[in-house]
């Protein structure tokens, strides 16, 4: 049994004691403990919830030290609309965020607070994001009434007694207070997965605080992750001359042994966790992980940009993950492994579609209920997750914790789009590449609500997890060439590209790793590039084509005048948004376009 410690244990630290006592009376729990971070600890809170319904433990024979939860399905993914960037102005929130006056939010949430924890234990979570030694990282404190968002945040992040001891009188720390939201009355039973049909994911940038209410599911209640490292994180980063980005970070290696690390961000499904954990199909060449998800960039002592993974773990969507989609996700889940809303075997192991060519005859699905190949709905709510620890990953880079980051030699921006934009092309200088990062888009598919084809604006892949105005970060993102010379270079990448019947030119997975390899060549100043009115892309004989895709060069990247015209003035009409926060650059780019375009 862990012992948990009582609230004496952050007595050292004034702020974070009379902070967490603060809260203590708000909340009114019938205990309060300071999370030590130990294995002893987690599985003590595993076994709780086991025994209150919330967890399954799995066949330890076939997945040792793996559970299973199943939330109800009221709360099963971010709630966007329910997010709040509380500026004191609107206009720092910015158009792309929801916004309520930060006093008219604390009255509404302290009223909800208020007796919130009642017949449940306060756990209080130090934690870091990033390693302890990295001049990158940063403290966080979560107060939550969830073991299962503790047992989450173990995996995600550094976190326990070491993060505590390192936290020195006064020191500065990210602020978060997360309740279910359901207080027990005097001999209450509890259901097995507590929350509430209000739901507010609320975020203070300028006192670096979150608050969250009604949820206990994943990124609404795991405070560390887009709460904190990404929201506030890009307001602490804004402030102090750094970027916090929702990117992966890769090593590639060429077979001379030479590595490069490469960024990349991408809106949901567009490959982000498969291109993270690439299995090249190019002798010689290999791709490690440093991160899935989340980069945080700093401009070293050497004016190139570092980057460091805030992370310490992965939190994946379960479908389409396969041994053949990503083999290296797949086998990070063998154990110790967190699985939340997929399907039950009858051998007490896991499944969800596309996991295996053959389904299982008979399982229990994400609601508990019986579930056949013949049933209407999915064993695995399409997005069940698995959290996993970072060590696990059979591709993990050797300097994923090197507490200086990794230097960057490139910056992959990419959305889902069947026509226009090619293959890959480069931009044509760190300004140029900051406004193709403002203009990522996807196209709508049958199955989002919105007209078939039509463009779903996402920049930077960020839009919802900028913590204040879009228009100041673009800006925060272009003063950085003021500061080195030596930054990476950009690139637009778009693997989902179609020919007239709808076919893929591009097969995708492995094969990008021929991407990289050109992306990889142009760094070292090996290959040249055909200029063109959008940036340069790559001659053909620079670009081996994968068997079966040899004769789909010209289609990968043809540049359309009229197409691209129409695509500029769709791209216009969307920049009015940020009205005279947009960068001017921004403007004098698409002008530059359009006259490169109606020369061809």
């Amino acid at each position: 049994m862990s012992n948990l410690h009582d609230i004496s244990a952050i007595q050292h630290h004034k702020h974070a004691y009379e902070w967490i006592q603060e809260y203590k009376n708000l909340l009114k729990p019938e205990s309060v403990q300071i999370c030590d971070g130990s294995d002893a600890e987690f599985d003590q809170l595993c076994e709780q919830l086991v025994k209150s319904g919330a967890m399954v433990k799995l066949n330890d024979k076939l997945r040792p030290n793996s559970y299973l939860a199943r939330s109800t399905p009221s709360d099963v993914a971010r709630v966007e609309g329910s997010t709040y960037i509380c500026s004191q102005r609107k206009e720092d929130a910015g158009p792309t965020n929801n916004w309520i006056d930060p006093n008219e939010m604390k009255e509404k949430l302290n009223k909800l607070f208020d007796g919130a924890m009642k017949g449940r234990t306060m756990y209080v979570i130090p934690y870091s994001m990033g390693p302890l030694s990295s001049p990158f990282s940063k403290i966080g404190l979560e107060i939550t009434d969830s073991p299962y968002v503790v047992v989450n945040m173990k995996i995600m992040t550094r976190m326990g007694d070491a993060v505590l001891k390192s936290l020195k009188n006064n020191d500065f720390f990210v602020k978060g207070v997360h309740s279910v939201g359901a207080p027990l009355k005097d001999g209450e039973k509890d259901v097995s997965w507590p929350c509430n049909d209000q739901k507010y994911i609320v975020h203070y940038p300028e006192t670096q605080s979150i608050f969250s209410f009604g949820s206990g599911y994943g990124g609404n209640a795991l405070l560390g992750k887009k709460c904190f490292a990404l929201r506030i994180a890009s307001v602490l980063g804004r402030n102090e001359n750094w970027l916090a980005e929702h990117m992966l970070i890769v090593g590639v290696t060429n077979p001379e042994g030479v590595k490069k690390y490469i960024c990349a961000a991408f809106p949901s499904a567009c490959g982000k966790t498969n291109l993270a954990m690439l299995q090249s199909t190019l002798p010689g060449w290999k791709v490690e992980t440093v991160g899935d998800d989340i980069a945080w960039l700093r401009i070293g002592e050497d004016g190139r940009l570092y980057a460091c993974n805030p992370e310490n773990g992965f939190f994946g969507v379960a479908p389409g993950t396969s041994l053949k989609t990503n083999r290296n996700a797949t086998l990070s889940t063998s154990k110790n492994t967190l699985f939340t809303n997929v399907g039950l075997t009858d051998d007490n192991d896991v499944w969800w579609e596309e996991m295996t060519d053959d389904k299982p005859k008979h399982l229990i699905d994400w609601k508990n209920r019986d579930w056949t190949p013949e049933s209407k709905e999915k064993a695995a709510h399409p997005n069940s997750r698995f959290t996993v620890p970072i060590t696990q990953c059979p591709s993990l880079d050797a300097e994923f914790e090197n507490p200086k980051g990794v230097p960057i030699s490139a910056i992959l921006f990419g959305g889902r789009r069947k026509r226009n934009i090619p293959l890959v092309y480069e931009s044509l200088n760190w300004g140029h590449g900051v406004f193709i990062g403002a203009s990522v888009s996807s196209e709508q598919t049958a199955a989002a609500e919105g007209k078939v084809g039509a463009l779903r604006h996402d920049p930077f892949a960020m839009l919802p997890f900028c913590g204040y105005n879009m228009g100041d970060y673009f800006n925060h993102w272009l003063s950085f060439s003021s500061r080195s010379s030596k930054l990476p270079k950009i690139y637009s990448v778009n693997w989902f590209r179609t020919d007239s019947k709808g076919q893929f030119l591009w097969p995708g997975f492995g094969e990008n790793m021929r991407v990289l390899k050109w992306i990889f060549e142009r760094d070292e100043g090996k290959v040249d590039a055909i200029k063109t009115p959008i940036g340069f892309v790559p001659k053909e004989s620079d670009l081996s084509l994968p068997e079966g895709y040899e004769n789909n060069y010209k289609s990968l990247f043809e540049i359309n005048p009229s197409a691209w015209l129409e695509e500029l003035t769709e791209l216009k009409d969307y920049f009015k948004i940020f009205g005279d926060k947009l960068p001017a650059s921004f403007t004098a780019q698409i002008n530059s376009i359009e006259s490169e375009l109606k020369k061809q």
